[in-house]
């Protein structure tokens, strides 16, 4: 008899995930921490806390919000990116639940 082995995919894992952040922002925190409890790894970036930096620019334009967190993510289907932390968390949240 042949044994076959499947890997599961795992869609989070296959993502690269950009953390967008202030460390001591609560909010961030808690998507910190969402991240290490489904063990992904991802790239931190502390961002200026003046508005108009170009970075902070760029985050608004591309994900409607002005404040962090925010994450990018970058994955088969393209880049997008998903700011405050409550919908980073359904986000990651219903991306482990397709998995």
């Amino acid at each position: 008899m042949i044994k076959k082995t499947y890997k599961q995919r795992n869609i989070l894992q296959d993502m690269q995930i950009t953390l967008f952040q202030f460390e001591t922002c609560p909010f961030c925190v808690k998507v910190r921490d969402k991240l290490a409890e489904l063990s992904i790894d991802y790239e931190k970036v502390n961002v200026e806390r003046d508005r108009e930096d170009p970075l902070r620019k760029k985050l608004l334009e591309k994900s409607g919000v002005g404040t962090v967190p925010v994450i990018r993510v970058v994955d088969e289907n393209g880049e997008k990116y998903i700011g405050d932390s409550g919908r980073i968390i359904d986000f990651l949240d219903a991306s482990k639940a397709n998995n």
